[in-house]
């Protein structure tokens, strides 16, 4: 099991969060905003082999900290794992579209230097232009589209790019996610929290919290959980093999 999009460093009590992520023995993925939190959030996870951090600019940031992409580029060898990054399109965060797209594609030529980058890439309110930048992109790494809430047409588009997909317990509070949900290939379904800022029933996420969507899966697949959780095992195993 696993969760592919977990803001640890930003939790309230990192202990809390350590201790699950040591007790649950998923593989997380400890995702970071900044290119200065990465060092910290290195030494934060130290030890826990199961645990690895990425390096990221997220959009909402870009244009308060665009400034931090040469660090970016120094640190950039130093994980395989790179997020989270993207766009976003919502108010409040549309005006400064000029320099999330700066950072992003900034990012994706920096990533076509290596052969192997796992990216988890945020697209609110911005779906085709992250589609759009990823086509120019290709050789940047194997996408994961964190919380997507695109069209059937763009599942479909990010799937012939190679994407993931990682869904949270989240996104079953949202009827328009479960559709969304629905059209994701069983192969490309990888799980994930966005804890401690994702939420349900007013409750921080943790990376234990993720079996509430195998059990959905396996309601709307209609397999037995095991069988659920063997598919998303194939899936993570997928996405670390590819080169």
């Amino acid at each position: 099991m696993m969760d592919l999009h977990c803001h640890v460093d930003l939790y309230p009590d990192h202990k809390e969060v350590l201790n699950d992520i040591k007790s649950s023995n998923y593989y997380v993925l400890s995702v970071t905003t900044v290119p200065s939190a990465f060092e910290g959030t290195v030494q934060l996870t130290s030890g826990i082999k199961h645990c690895k951090t990425a390096l990221g600019l997220h959009p909402q940031l870009a244009h308060l900290r665009k400034n931090e992409l040469p660090l970016f580029d120094k640190l950039v060898d130093r994980t395989r794992y790179i997020g989270e990054i993207g766009l976003d399109g919502s108010k409040g965060y549309a005006d400064y579209f000029d320099d999330q797209l700066e950072v992003f594609t900034h990012i994706l030529k920096k990533c076509e230097d290596f052969d192997n980058k796992i990216l988890t890439i945020h697209s609110l309110n911005a779906t085709g232009e992250v589609l759009e930048q990823l086509k120019l992109y290709p050789n940047a790494g194997t996408s994961i589209l964190h919380w997507f809430l695109g069209t059937k047409k763009q599942v479909l588009e990010a799937v012939e790019l190679g994407c993931f997909f990682s869904i949270g317990p989240a996104m079953l509070t949202s009827a328009r996610a479960k559709k969304v949900i629905s059209w994701i290939p069983q192969d490309r379904i990888l799980l994930e929290t966005d804890g401690p800022f994702a939420k349900v029933a007013g409750n921080i996420l943790f990376p234990s919290s993720v079996g509430t969507v195998t059990e959905y899966l396996a309601e709307i697949w209609c397999k037995n959980k095991a069988s659920i959780i063997e598919q998303l095992s194939a899936n993570l195993r997928c996405l670390t093999s590819v080169k």
